[in-house]
């Protein structure tokens, strides 16, 4: 994770921007006490977004839940995809 002041930024926004984007970093510009931005990838927001959607319903929540329980019990099958 990356902080700056908003001066800093301004100075050398090429590399954070590049940062950020080329080393999934995140950027957080500081605007005074308690107050701030963050600047996440494009690929970040969009893999928070799908997470939140994932777990935006307790049903959604319970069969991911199980997915997993049943990745780490070994209890899982393999199966071949059709080829068109």
């Amino acid at each position: 994770m990356l902080t700056t002041s908003i001066s800093d930024f301004r100075k050398d926004i090429k590399s954070y921007l590049d940062q950020v984007t080329g080393n999934f970093e995140t950027l957080i510009i500081n605007r005074g006490k308690d107050n701030g931005v963050v600047i996440i990838s494009l690929s970040e927001y969009n893999s928070l977004c799908a997470t939140q959607h994932e777990l935006s319903s307790k049903e959604n929540e319970k069969r991911l839940d199980s997915a997993i329980e049943k990745l780490r019990s070994g209890d899982v099958q393999s199966k071949s995809l059709l080829e068109e």
